[in-house]
C-alpha cells in the first residue's frame, strides 16, 4: 500500500489534483484500475493534509451478468458512499445502433452519464483510473491513427459541465496495478463487452510490448518526453512534492 500511495500522492501534488474540502467521485467500472484507484484514494484521505471526501459511482451498462455486490461490500469496508446508476448504454450501442466500431459511442455515453451522476452526488471532481501505460498508449494511438501529438491531461476542466477530471494513477505502471489488485484481493467484475480485447488500443499495447524487447525502457522515455516537452497541461509542479 505504501508504494501505491507514494505514486498517487506524487501525481496529486505534481498536478494540484486535490484541494481542501473536495468531494471526489471515482468512476468505478469494476476493473482493476478503477478499484485500485478507489482503494488508494480512500486510504489517502486518511492522512492527506487537505481534507477531501470520496464517492464511488458505477454505471450499470445493461449486462445482467455483471454483479457489483462485492464492490458494494468493499465500499462499505472503506467507508465510501456507493452509488449505482442503471443505464441502457449496452442496448443503445449494440442492440439499437448496432455499431461496428462501438468504443467511441460507448465512451461518449459513459462520460456523459458519469459526469451527470457526479454532479447529482455533489461532486465537482471525477477521478479516472488511467495509469502510466494508458498515457503512453494514448499518445501513440493519437500519433499512429490521427497523425497528431496529443494525449489526455492529468487534470482537465470541463467548462460546459463545471466538472474537473483528475487522474491520480498517472505514475503507476500497469504491472503494479495488477499486482496491487491481486495482493489486496480486489473484487474485479468481469466485463462481458464483445469489443473488449479487440480494439486499436490493444493493438498498440501489443506493438509497444514487442518494441520494448528491442528498446528496453521505451515507455519510460515516451512518458518522460511528454513531461520534458509538455503538451498543454502536462508540465508538473515538482515543488509541490517533498
Amino acid at each position: 500500500m505504501q508504494k501505491m500511495l507514494s505514486y498517487v500522492r506524487r501525481a496529486v501534488d505534481h498536478y494540484h489534483m486535490i484541494e481542501e474540502n473536495d468531494r471526489i467521485a471515482v468512476g468505478v467500472s469494476g476493473g482493476k484500475d478503477s478499484l485500485t484507484l478507489l482503494v488508494a484514494l480512500a486510504e489517502l484521505r486518511r492522512f492527506y493534509p487537505k481534507k477531501f471526501e470520496v464517492v464511488a459511482i458505477t454505471l450499470e451498462m445493461g449486462y445482467e451478468e455483471m454483479d457489483f455486490s462485492a464492490v458494494a461490500t468493499l465500499c462499505e469496508t472503506l467507508g465510501v458512499e456507493y452509488i449505482r446508476i442503471p443505464t441502457q448504454i449496452k442496448q443503445i450501442v449494440f442492440d439499437i445502433r448496432k455499431e461496428e466500431n462501438p468504443c467511441s459511442l460507448c465512451a461518449k455515453l459513459r462520460r456523459g452519464a458519469l459526469h451527470e451522476a457526479a454532479l447529482a452526488a455533489g461532486c465537482k471532481k471525477v477521478a479516472l483510473g488511467h495509469h502510466f501505460d494508458d498515457v503512453v498508449e494514448t499518445y501513440m494511438l493519437s500519433l499512429f491513427y490521427e497523425g497528431r501529438i496529443s494525449c489526455f491531461k492529468p487534470v482537465t476542466f470541463l467548462d460546459r459541465k463545471g466538472v474537473t477530471l483528475i487522474r491520480p494513477l498517472l505514475y503507476v505502471p500497469e504491472y503494479y496495478v495488477k499486482s496491487f489488485a491481486r495482493r489486496h484481493e480486489l473484487p474485479i467484475v468481469h466485463n462481458p463487452c464483445p469489443a473488449d480485447g479487440s480494439t486499436k488500443r490493444e493493438e498498440v499495447k501489443v506493438l509497444l510490448k514487442d518494441l520494448e524487447k528491442q528498446f528496453p525502457g521505451l515507455r519510460d522515455r515516451v512518458f518522460g518526453a511528454i513531461q520534458r516537452y509538455p503538451l498543454d497541461g502536462w508540465a508538473p509542479d515538482r515543488t509541490r512534492y517533498k
